[in-house]
């Protein structure tokens, strides 16, 4: 339609609600109320649709939030039942499995990652910091891989390939430390790497750490198996270490768990 039509019909519309108010006054008034009544219903009902509309929006969001959070909440509860039926619980059992001769004081602190191992020798400070997140090697190939699946017969001796990565820290008085990065095996010990830490050090600084442990001469290497050996870190006890943080793992798992469910139920 085009704008002068709009803009003559609104000025006709006008001029015959003059006329009819010239005429009839007590009309006019009638008229105007009775339209005043119409403007005024449309719009509430326009508010009317508009409010029940977003009543409903937000009830069925309310309905949707709250049938998914039940449905976590049950999921969940499965999770804890299946958790608590493998868990194997820490009690006694566990630190009367520890080998003969296990010189460490095993500090576990519930919420962490790592159990800390810890002893005197003489003048020194050891410390071993040990990674509950343990894992088996896949590092075999081809014919050795095959013969070793075939030796271990489908049962636990796979263990073989059971690796727990530690951290090994050799301080003395005035706190310089010898530091070990260790993988340890129930048939051998591993070190990975070995660095001097200075107290004074900062973060910041690039210290020089030596060459790749496997590049040093292999005496050396050997000399300082042995030295890890004799302050306790010898592959007889990897097997009750890797019990130990096997049941951590499944108690720090199981307390996440129970942590999830209660922040949803809130």
């Amino acid at each position: 339609m085009a704008l002068s039509t709009v803009f003559r019909r609104a000025s006709s519309a006008v001029a015959t609600i003059a006329f009819r108010a010239a005429r009839s006054p007590v009309s006019f008034r009638s008229g105007a109320v009775s339209a005043e009544r119409l403007v005024l219903g449309s719009q509430l009902g326009r508010g009317s649709v508009s409010s029940f509309s977003f009543s409903r929006f937000s009830t069925e969001s309310a309905i949707t939030k709250t049938t998914a959070d039940e449905n976590l909440i049950s999921v969940i509860e499965s999770e804890i039942e299946c958790a608590v039926a493998e868990e194997a619980p820490l009690d006694n059992s566990i630190l009367e499995d520890k080998p003969e001769g296990f010189p460490f004081e095993i500090i576990d602190n519930p919420g962490e990652r790592t159990v800390l191992l810890k002893r005197q020798f003489e003048d020194e400070t050891i410390q071993v910091e040990v990674d509950s997140a343990a894992s088996y090697d896949d590092e075999e190939e081809g014919e050795e891989a095959e013969a070793n699946d075939e030796a271990d017969d489908g049962d636990q001796e796979s263990l073989g390939k059971f690796r727990i990565p530690m951290v090994v820290s050799v301080a003395k008085s005035d706190g310089v430390c010898l530091e070990f990065g260790v993988s340890a095996y129930p048939d051998e010990i591993v070190i990975d790497s070995l660095s001097i830490k200075q107290p004074q050090e900062s973060d910041n600084e690039l210290a020089y750490e030596g060459p790749d442990f496997e590049d040093l001469d292999e005496n050396l290497q050997k000399a300082f198996h042995r030295y890890l050996e004799i302050r306790g870190i010898k592959p007889s006890f990897t097997n009750f270490l890797s019990d130990y943080v096997a049941n951590k793992d499944s108690r720090e798992y199981l307390q996440w768990l129970k942590d999830l469910k209660s922040f949803v139920e809130k």
